[in-house]
């Protein structure tokens, strides 16, 4: 067997467990500052290589910076707008990278990744207003009906709370939305469930705390546009939810399809054992990620057809 198919087979889930772990305790760490968390990230994520024939430009969609992903054979009238994880406060588009990649060669798409502005420097609601902006930029050369809406972690709390302000403006929404181990209420007690805690490799409830409280600013936790989980779902376009059942976020993943799923929206919902936050972003080392990246190209393209 080749390298190049030895690394697309994966790596054992044991040993990229391992690697996470030391991601939580050494990044995701709410003893650090904010400006160490996110340049330990970015150094960690800018490692990592891009799959051959991918290309990446750069933009401004209304003021927001972005980057474009394509690869493969993607053509130029369909689109993913993601929104990067790390709990509103670190992260950045290079952190979805390989995950855009390999979705836009499966789903022949563009990938664009807004570079959002981060609390507590920019606390809520400066992230939706990047969102919309860069949204509405993009509505420029896509009809809605190609668009298809996706984040993970914080980031797809984002994407929700984007949907929910577009459908109570009364503007058109995107064809569908892709959530990928979405943080949804920021309010939540995440310390009440002591064997989740104990199974979660990545995150901690201090530091999920620290990031909701650094986020939300002077708004409350149980504003709709801050815990999006808490509002009316009901007019929403198709959902796609993934989780693994290891992590401090399930339940909001399994509490949206629930909701959404009783205001009539066509919510689908896939858990994977065992595995951990944010699993689904590393596609190609890991084979569970790999059938969630099949999934969500899948949605794709069956919502914009």
């Amino acid at each position: 067997m080749s390298p190049r198919r030895q690394f697309e087979v994966g790596l054992p889930p044991a040993v990229l467990r391992q690697g996470v772990r030391q991601l939580g305790r050494r990044v995701l760490n709410p003893a650090l500052s904010w400006d160490t968390q996110r340049q330990r990230l970015d150094k960690l994520m800018g490692a990592s290589p891009l799959p051959k024939g991918t290309k990446l430009t750069r933009r401004e969609l209304n003021g927001v910076p972005a980057e474009v992903i394509t690869a493969g054979s993607a053509g130029a009238d369909r689109v993913v707008v993601h929104f990067h994880g790390g709990g509103y406060c670190v992260g950045s588009p290079g952190m979805a990278r390989t995950w855009a990649a390999r979705l836009s060669a499966a789903a022949g798409c563009q990938v664009v990744l807004p570079d959002y502005r981060l609390a507590p420097e920019h606390p809520h609601p400066a992230a939706v207003d990047d969102a919309r902006r860069a949204l509405d930029a993009l509505l420029t050369d896509f009809a809605p009906a190609r668009v298809v809406l996706s984040g993970d972690s914080a980031g797809g709390g984002l994407a929700l709370a984007l949907l929910l302000a577009r459908r109570d403006a009364g503007q058109a929404l995107p064809a569908g939305c892709i959530l990928l181990s979405p943080w949804l209420d920021l309010g939540q007690d995440r310390s009440a469930n002591p064997e989740l805690v104990r199974r979660d490799v990545l995150l901690s409830p201090l530091w999920l705390a620290a990031c909701a409280a650094a986020y939300a600013g002077s708004s409350g936790l149980a504003d709709p546009s801050v815990s999006p989980l808490l509002a009316d779902h009901k007019g929403l376009p198709p959902l796609l939810i993934q989780a693994g059942t290891d992590e401090l976020l399930a339940p909001d993943a399994e509490q949206l399809t629930a909701r959404a799923s009783a205001a009539g929206v066509d919510v689908t919902l896939t858990k994977w054992p065992r595995m951990w936050h944010d699993f689904a972003l590393q596609p190609g080392l890991l084979a569970a990620a790999t059938s969630a990246l099949a999934q969500a190209a899948w949605h794709v393209t069956q919502v914009t057809q």
